[in-house]
C-alpha cells in the first residue's frame, strides 16, 4: 500500500455505508498483517481502522435501535399464540 491511499478520507468525501467500512477494515486489517508497510503506513491504516471500527459501531447502534423500535410492544397489535384444547382437537377430525 503506499502512503495515503484509502486512508485518509477528506471532509468533500462522503460517509461510506457499512459494508464499504468494513470491507476496508478488512483490507486494512490484511495489509498490516502482512507487515509490508512502513511505520508511517502502519500509523496511517490504524488510524483509519480506529475511524471505521467506531462507523461501523455507530451504523450497527443505529441497527439495533431501529430493531428494538420496530419490534417493541408499544402501540402493535399483540399476536396471541393459538394453543387448541382438547375439544378442538377432537372436532377437528
Amino acid at each position: 500500500m503506499r502512503p495515503g491511499k484509502g486512508f485518509p478520507v477528506s471532509p468533500k468525501d462522503p460517509t461510506p455505508d457499512f459494508e464499504q467500512s468494513l470491507a476496508e477494515l478488512e483490507r486494512l486489517v490484511a495489509g498490516m498483517e502482512r507487515g509490508d508497510l512502513s511505520l508511517e503506513q502502519s500509523l496511517a491504516a490504524f488510524e483509519r481502522g480506529i475511524a471505521l471500527t467506531r462507523l461501523c459501531q455507530s451504523a450497527l447502534k443505529d441497527a439495533e435501535q431501529k430493531v428494538q423500535i420496530l419490534t417493541s410492544t408499544t402501540g402493535t397489535p399483540q399476536v396471541e399464540p393459538f394453543e387448541a384444547n382438547a375439544e378442538q382437537i377432537a372436532n377437528a377430525d
